[in-house]
């Protein structure tokens, strides 16, 4: 199963559950989030 390192809304793990595949998730703290948020990939410039 691939792994994705992003930041996820709109009960996207809910979905994917219901599809039968298993969603691991993490709830990032103000300062972790902020720092998520604000990264930029060299991939996406």
């Amino acid at each position: 199963m691939p792994k994705f390192h992003k930041l996820v809304r709109d009960k996207i793990p809910e979905i994917i559950e219901s599809k039968g595949q298993k969603a691991i998730t993490t709830t990032l703290h103000t300062e972790e989030y902020l720092v998520e948020v604000n990264y930029s990939p060299l991939s996406f410039a």
